[in-house]
């Protein structure tokens, strides 16, 4: 979730501007609290801020603005609810309405996955993490890795060791799972609805 707040949805770069206190957060070198600094500059930010546009006729004495080099994209609000996240853009006022109005879109694991491989490696350094041991990219399974049934044994239904015999509990998850994921790739491969889907 905080990964998501702070880097902007459609080009992956950090919405926290650059100014002083990012260049403290920058040379802070340990790299939680690194996260932490960088994440507390970059979440209120609601706008990924583009590049100012270069004037060649404009005053030399003029201060010179930071260089972003953001899209300009409009960037969501992230909350969680239960193991749900959600995204809350706000929309502008309309003439007739008095209330800013805010769409809200789920974040499920695919699309969180599209945003977390924006990052670079220059990005992930400058978050305090390892572009080596932990891309933000890997902290979503892509491939789940199944234990040799010599980790899971069939047990003895009735405890004595002579009875009948049954699946471990772990059989029977990885199993739920196998048979949710096949359920899921029918539907791509249907054509259903991307609503019926995420359910």
């Amino acid at each position: 979730k905080k990964v998501l707040e702070t880097v902007c949805h459609n080009c992956g770069k950090i919405k926290a501007l650059d100014n002083e206190e990012r260049k403290q957060a920058y040379a802070t070198k340990n790299p939680k609290a690194r996260f932490e600094k960088i994440w507390r500059l970059s979440k209120p930010r609601l706008i990924c801020e583009p590049s100012p546009p270069s004037d060649d006729d404009g005053l030399k004495g003029q201060s010179k603005l930071p260089d972003h080099g953001g899209c300009g994209n409009i960037q969501p609000t992230i909350r969680k609810r239960g193991l749900i996240l959600e995204a809350h853009w706000k929309k502008g006022k309309n003439e007739d309405e008095e209330e800013v109005q805010t769409e809200t879109t789920r974040i499920f694991a695919r699309r969180a996955l599209q945003i977390l491989q924006l990052l670079n490696d220059e990005t992930i350094d400058q978050l305090g993490l390892s572009k080596d041991y932990a891309r933000p990219e890997w902290f979503i399974l892509k491939s789940m890795p199944v234990p040799p049934p010599a980790v899971r044994p069939s047990i003895s239904v009735d405890g004595t060791g002579t009875g009948s015999r049954s699946e471990d509990d772990l059989t029977f998850k990885l199993t739920d799972i196998v048979r949710a994921n096949q359920s899921v790739h029918r539907c791509d491969v249907d054509g259903t609805p991307e609503h019926i889907r995420n359910q």
